[in-house]
């Protein structure tokens, strides 16, 4: 075979299929030519990012994975897809937005993902540059949980993740690379490095514009470096690299040299390169390269071939038409139908039976106690559950919830991380995609901030892309004030999280329920934010006697606490005692919600119904705070039911006050709230 010839000549053997090598360099530009030259002009793709110059790197690099490998692109990642096996329909037709594909028109075509049964998967990728690092970190990480605990999977499989330079400026990558490098995991850096961040050179972006320079004397870490557009290098580099990695001798990272041939997308006139340099980029373009590398492949028979099937992709893609607009909010939350890779019920988990009756049994324990026991019950019967966080290991967490877990189950399902959220809730993201449960611990409310953008990405995975992947977990947030206050550890701000498509909310008021959410949460399909409020943790009041090891409660069914026919109030968390204390000697319905992710609006509208007054009571802000919510939908719904406007009790618009003389006044009191049920019912 003349590529096999070719390959010995160039010293590299014959393991490189350079036909295929070839046809798919070729298939990646004559989709890129198709964008730019007729479906961008007539707006039929509105985003299209070039990947010349990048693709044979990529080309090379995609033919060496495999079954049981993952591999977490960005926006420049076509031609991997194309080495893993893509249907050019899809490459194309999700570019233009159409009916199946990537996401089913819901996001842009350059945010691939592709399930592979059999072959490598190409994890969803995100639009945010850097956040694709530590969901990799947490594929890699759940290759070797898998295969040293519960002795599944490859045992030389291995996780991959591309960027460019600039992403090598972000804290996603830096905190993979930390957890990379600390835990020696089988995860490849794989960094095309095309000298430009948009428009800002890479000298921006790293001292000297050379990551693999300045990480050379990184601990942990095996460092390539080479020219990406060179058949011979690129080729013995991607091989080294590969080998490396899967022979379990720790991370490494590839750097390779490559133009970007066209613009940062198909918007940009790149009229800050001088003529010069776009000049000496397209000298470098590998394709020339790849042609005088290996001239006895028939290459007008290949550029020909691929022609006829990229005209048939475009007429399938362009056949497929738009999906249903009434079908777009399917799949923002798990409907019964399993995601193709990810979560338990993909991993064969199935769970126990459960009851929504509680079956109490013992003493009162308090809600440490309960959650720390649901945690233990857990981690017992379902080995794919790992707990993990900043301190939650030996010391067992700023809050104790997790003390003695590690000691009885071991490093390796109950851990400490780094300090850094965005790993912590990045690798959750790659963990759950392999099909595990992560329950990782933000250690305050504040500090989720970091995490935001893996937070925000891991919500609309399902429904991005069309439920092919789904990354469930349980974020365990404890939060709120707790004898005092203070602007970083006190903020509770749930409504953020209830924004965020594809979360479901949980905030518990006392022991019972929060072990039947939290053992919802643990077996279900969906991420879960679990709010432990710190108030609680240890209250008297929040302590309940053990519900039993089956008590499931299903969200978005609230409980009353107490009942009557004068005024409905509305609460949850720390604030449900106070507005019990409240409303003593008065005829109300107290509703907890339980959760606000879903909320119960069918008992809290029955309940505005009878009693034709509602007061909404909680910690949070007043301004933007879950109650407005509530309040627009009495409001809009029960609106002539009402004799009394919808009335909040609320923190004023302040950080949470540190002194507890001034904590106290801006949580909602006792008095405050009675003095609002006091108006309310003589309106």
């Amino acid at each position: 075979m003349a590529e096999a010839d070719s390959g010995v000549r160039a010293g590299i053997g014959s393991g490189v299929d350079w036909a295929e090598v070839a046809r798919l360099v070729t298939v990646s530009r004559a989709l890129d030519a198709l964008e730019e030259t007729m479906l961008v002009p007539a707006k039929k793709v509105l985003y299209q990012f070039s990947a010349r110059g990048h693709d044979l790197a990529q080309v090379l690099l995609g033919l060496q994975l495999k079954d049981g490998d993952a591999a977490c692109g960005y926006y420049r990642s076509r031609p991997l897809l194309l080495a893993l096996g893509v249907p050019l329909a899809d490459a194309l037709g999700s570019g233009m937005g159409r009916a199946g594909g990537y996401s089913d028109g819901r996001d842009i075509g350059v945010v691939f993902n592709y399930p592979n049964p059999g072959g490598a998967h190409a994890l969803p990728m995100c639009g945010g540059v850097g956040a694709q690092y530590t969901p990799a970190a947490g594929w890699a990480q759940a290759i070797a949980y898998k295969a040293n605990v519960l002795g599944e999977g490859p045992s030389d499989a291995i996780a991959v993740v591309l960027g460019g330079d600039a992403s090598c400026a972000t804290g996603g990558f830096w905190s993979a690379l930390t957890i990379a490098t600390t835990q020696s995991l089988p995860l490849l850096f794989f960094v095309e490095d095309n000298g430009y961040g948009i428009s800002v050179p890479s000298s921006f972006q790293t001292p000297g514009g050379n990551i693999a320079a300045n990480l050379a004397s990184f601990a942990g870490l095996t460092i390539l470096s080479g020219d990406g557009t060179d058949p011979t290098e690129a080729a013995r580099l991607v091989a080294q690299a590969v080998a490396h990695v899967r022979m379990r001798k720790g991370p490494a990272l590839l750097r390779l040299t490559v133009p970007r041939l066209e613009g940062h997308s198909f918007q940009d006139t790149q009229t800050y390169k001088s003529e010069a340099i776009v000049t000496a980029e397209w000298a470098r373009d590998p394709l020339p390269q790849l042609k005088a590398f290996v001239p006895q492949l028939d290459w007008p028979a290949i550029e020909a071939a691929v022609a006829t099937v990229v005209a048939a992709a475009l007429a399938e893609a362009e056949a497929r038409g738009i999906s249903l607009p009434e079908q777009v909010t399917d799949h923002v939350f798990f409907d019964g139908t399993p995601a193709r890779v990810g979560g338990l019920a993909n991993a064969g988990i199935a769970a126990p039976v459960s009851t929504d009756t509680p079956r109490p049994e013992g003493q009162r324990i308090n809600m440490v106690t309960a959650i720390r026991r649901t945690l233990d019950q857990e981690l017992a019967s379902n080995p794919r559950v790992l707990l993990f966080g900043e301190d939650i290991g030996p010391k067992g967490g700023v809050h104790a919830v997790t003390l003695g877990l590690q000691e009885k189950y071991g490093a390796a399902r109950v851990f400490d991380t780094s300090l850094n959220e965005e790993g912590i809730v990045g690798r959750a993201v790659g963990m759950a995609l392999a099909g595990l449960m992560p329950v990782p611990e933000i250690q305050f409310r504040k500090y989720a901030e970091p995490a935001t953008e893996q937070i925000n990405d891991c919500g609309t995975m399902r429904w991005r892309t069309h439920n092919r992947f789904a990354a469930p977990m349980v974020l365990r947030v404890p939060g709120g004030f707790f004898k005092c206050g203070d602007p970083w550890h006190s903020q509770t701000n749930e409504v953020a999280f209830v924004h965020n498509p594809g979360w479901k909310v949980a905030v518990p008021s006392n022991a019972e329920d929060a072990v039947g959410l939290l053992r919802g949460a643990l077996r279900g399909e969906d991420p879960v934010l679990f709010f432990e409020h710190r108030a609680m943790l240890d209250d008297a009041w929040a302590r309940r006697p053990w519900p039993g090891d089956s008590f499931v409660l299903p969200f978005g069914v609230a409980r009353k606490t107490r009942t009557g026919d004068v005024i409905t109030i509305v609460t949850w968390g720390a604030m449900v005692p106070r507005c019990e204390a409240a409303a003593e000697g008065i005829e109300a319905d107290v509703i907890d919600l339980r959760t606000l992710m879903p909320w119960d609006r069918a008992a809290v509208l029955d309940s505005v119904g009878r009693t034709r007054r509602c007061l909404i009571v909680h910690e949070d802000l007043r301004t933007g705070g879950f109650g407005a919510e509530i309040a627009a939908v009495v409001a809009d719904e029960a609106f002539l039911d009402l004799d009394a406007p919808v009335a909040r009790v609320t923190m004023p618009d302040i950080p949470s006050p540190h002194h507890p003389t001034l904590l106290e006044w801006a949580v909602p009191s006792v008095a405050r709230i009675r003095t609002e049920i006091d108006r309310l019912v003589g309106f």
